[in-house]
Formats: C-alpha cells, sequence, structure tokens
C-alpha cells in the first residue's frame, strides 16, 4: 500500500501534471466565454439577418407532440451555434499557439539581442561555438 500511495504522489506531483490541470481549468473557463460570446455577441446578428429567427430555435420536427407524447425534432440550431463556437475556439488557439511559437524562436535565438536567452540555449550555443572552433583547429593540425 505504501509503495502505491508513494507512486501516486510521484505522479500528482509532478510538474506536467499540475500543469494539465491548470490548463483544464483554464480551458473550462475559457470555454465559458467562448459560448456566451457566440450566444450573446455573435449569433443575435444572424438572427437579424434572418429575420429575427433564433438559431437556437431553428428544427426539424419529425413528429409533432400530441397525446401526452413529446416532440421528435432534429435540432440543427443549436448545431450551426456549436460549429461556431467550435470554429471561434479552434481559431483562437491557433492564434494563440501561433505567438507562443514565435516567442518561442525569439528567445531561443542565441543571437537575437532583443528578448533575453534561456540559459540553456545560451550554454548549447557556446558549446556549439567551441566545437566549431575546435574542429577547425583540429582540421589545420591534420594537413
Amino acid at each position: 500500500m505504501k509503495k502505491f500511495y508513494q507512486e501516486f504522489k510521484d505522479f500528482a506531483l509532478k510538474g506536467n501534471m499540475i500543469d494539465m490541470a491548470i490548463g483544464i481549468i483554464i480551458g473550462v473557463a475559457f470555454n465559458n466565454v467562448v459560448s456566451t460570446l457566440v450566444k450573446k455577441v455573435i449569433m443575435p446578428p444572424f438572427a437579424l439577418l434572418t429575420s429575427g429567427v433564433s438559431f437556437k430555435d431553428k428544427k426539424y420536427v419529425l413528429q409533432e407532440a400530441s397525446n401526452g407524447v413529446k416532440e421528435i425534432a432534429i435540432g440543427y440550431g443549436e448545431l450551426i451555434e456549436v460549429v461556431v463556437d467550435f470554429i471561434i475556439i479552434s481559431l483562437t488557439i491557433f492564434i494563440v499557439v501561433k505567438l507562443m511559437n514565435r516567442f518561442r524562436r525569439k528567445a531561443d535565438d542565441p543571437t537575437d539581442k532583443e528578448v533575453e536567452t534561456p540559459k540553456n540555449i545560451e550554454l548549447l550555443s557556446n558549446i556549439e561555438k567551441l566545437l566549431e572552433e575546435q574542429n577547425k583547429f583540429l582540421k589545420k593540425d591534420i594537413r
């Protein structure tokens, strides 16, 4: 039992696990923001273009409600809203990842003096330069 507890503790306290939990929490909050944006900001103008019809209420009725039987319908309006949600979320994530990659490339470039290079990249760059100099020196000795 102690071994199981220790393994679980090691797993739960790893940095990646904490980062993932934070990412999930932020993702859920971001989803709420995007859903509200779609429902309250983007969809109303679409409804206005369609003579005030709300997309949420759009459906194709397969069987009308009668004699205590509920209506059976395909709610394609909700599908439209979910697709718009998905497009906005994926576009936003694409833009964020693109910006992060740009900043990472700048930070990883040891010749760029505008952004401070992380110490590990700077050290690797120095090692690379030393190896290049050593190779030049060794090539001269061989000849």
